[in-house]
Order: C-alpha cells, then sequence, then structure tokens
C-alpha cells in the first residue's frame, strides 16, 4: 500500500445514498464495483460507450445505465450530473488504446462536484492516472495483481481434456479475487480517508499453477493435469489464440520473472475492506461450473 503526496482531504459524506458512475461497468472490475456500491445502499450509473451492445446480464436490479465515452469528454456531461465518485479505467473501450482525455475529464467532474475519484490501474503510469492524481479530486489508484478471473482462460482446456497446459509452472502468484478489488474501489469511493493513496490489491496467498489447478480440481469433483509447455510451444500456443505479439512479450516476462510485488500477499483488502481476502478455493467453488464437462 503506497501513500502519494496529494492527500487532498475527502469531503463530508451526505446523509442521503451518493450517486455513483462507473466507467468499464461490464468489465471485469467494473462488474465488481457496481455490485458492491448498490450493497451498501449507493445509487449507480453504468457508464457504456453503445447501451444496445453492452452486456450487462447479471447486473443487479437499480442499475442506471447510461452513455458516454471516456475517448469524447463532451458525452460524459449528462452522466456526471449529480455524482458524488467516479470510477475510471486508463484505456480506451473500443481499441484500448492509453485515453489522454484525463485533463478534460477530471475538469468536467471538478464542475460536476465530483468529491472522489477511482482509478484502476493500466500496468502503469498512464496519461489518465497521470491526470486525474495532478487534480484537485481526492484520488485513489488502484492496482491488483493478477486476477483469480484470468483462470477462466483454461476453462475450455479443462473442460475438453482436463488439462491445462502453461509455461513456468512453478512461478507463484498473489492473485486476487475480482470481487475484493470491486470491494475496495467501493469503500474509496464512498469512505473518507482514501484520498491520495496508492492500493496494492493481493489476494491471502501465493499459488503456483499446479495449486491452481488441484483448487479447481476439487471444486469441480474432477482431477486436473498440469502440462508444463516450453516457452516456444508458449509461444505458438499464444500466437494461435491470436494474441498481439506486445501481449506475448508482456506474458512471457510477467509469467518468466514475476515482480515481488505480484507474488507478496499483502493486507490491503482486510485493512480497507475490514474483512480478509477470499481464496482461490473460494473462487474455484464460485466458478466451478464453468470448468465442468457438459
Amino acid at each position: 500500500m503506497t501513500n502519494n503526496a496529494n492527500t487532498t482531504p475527502d469531503a463530508t459524506p451526505s446523509t442521503t445514498p451518493d450517486l455513483f458512475l462507473v466507467a468499464g461497468a461490464t468489465g471485469t472490475v467494473g462488474r465488481q464495483t457496481v455490485r458492491e456500491l448498490l450493497s451498501r445502499g449507493h445509487l449507480v450509473r453504468a457508464l457504456t460507450r453503445d447501451p444496445d451492445k453492452a452486456d450487462f446480464s447479471g447486473f443487479p436490479d437499480g442499475v442506471e445505465v447510461v452513455r458516454g465515452d471516456l475517448a469524447d469528454p463532451a458525452s460524459l456531461v449528462p452522466a456526471l450530473e449529480g455524482v458524488t465518485g467516479l470510477h475510471l479505467i486508463t484505456f480506451d473501450g473500443g481499441g484500448f488504446a492509453a485515453l489522454e482525455t484525463g485533463p478534460e475529464i477530471v475538469e468536467l467532474a471538478a464542475k460536476a462536484g465530483v468529491r472522489r475519484i477511482t482509478v484502476l490501474n493500466g500496468g502503469g503510469d498512464t496519461p489518465l492516472q497521470d491526470a486525474v492524481m495532478a487534480g484537485d479530486i481526492a484520488w485513489t489508484v488502484l492496482m491488483p495483481v493478477e486476477f483469480m478471473a484470468n483462470a477462466l482462460e483454461w476453462a475450455q482446456g479443462i473442460r475438453a481434456e482436463d488439462t491445462v497446459r502453461e509455461p513456468f509452472v512453478g512461478r507463484l502468484s498473489a492473485m486476487v479475487h475480482e470481487g475484493d478489488i470491486g470491494a475496495v474501489a467501493a469503500v474509496a469511493l464512498s469512505e473518507d480517508g482514501h484520498g491520495g493513496k496508492s492500493y496494492l490489491i493481493t489476494g491471502p496467498e501465493a499459488l503456483t499453477i499446479q495449486d491452481k489447478a488441484d483448487a479447481l480440481a476439487a471444486a469441480r469433483g474432477r482431477g486436473i493435469e498440469v502440462v508444463e509447455l516450453t516457452e516456444a510451444q508458449a509461444l505458438e500456443q499464444w500466437r494461435a489464440a491470436g494474441q498481439p505479439e506486445e501481449v506475448i512479450g508482456f506474458l512471457l516476462e510477467v509469467y518468466g520473472n514475476t515482480p515481488p510485488e505480484g507474488r507478496t500477499p499483502i493486507g490491503t483488502v482486510a485493512e480497507v475492506t475490514g474483512r480478509p481476502a477470499r481464496t482461490f478455493a473460494q473462487w474455484a467453488a464460485e466458478n466451478a461450473d464453468a470448468f465442468r464437462r457438459v
């Protein structure tokens, strides 16, 4: 957990339910942020570029869906009306390019009376994150390590062959439940005391690929074999799956040389939310059907 110099004090919350605008609301973290805010009794607007095409299946009742595009700040003006807190992502939802519109978004948010902003870190400094941190609105940067939901990439192979095929099978990951990321976001958006802070968010354990496969096997009631790929085999597999070369380079670096923060559990979730971080075994039990043979 890292504190930055900007410690803009949070405003005193009102006694009526606050309204929050969540960008990236259909994403892995955005969905969980929406759920957590609703569970805390708040009002939520889900921002989407195209409401007719967005996948809001499984959303709780009570979410207001609004049109807006972070790459087009003017489109956000109606969506920001009456909003207390704003959750942002740093990449364009269309082409996944780093957003350059941070200064305009921060200015519009300030004019609308937004009191708190959370930013889901995109793997390093980005223009939007830099703009938020340079602004006068109380900000919190969320820096999660590997998502537990990434294990869904194994689902097809497990269902078809009871097999996980990966390189670097001994690597450790302190992977985090996406619901815990959403919970930290919801607290930072709705409570005082989190302005000017950057939170590294991990799960409670450092796990190998075999550890994860064993947890999935227990959850679905059927064994799973782990097959270790060479780097060359991994490259072939990723390219066959259509992964861009820059993504493949990133995967080789992160999987082959996982930095300490990616494999060292810390207590951010418990410190911020007041409850322990969820284990991968819990995640596996929640998602067991995705890994069962039909």
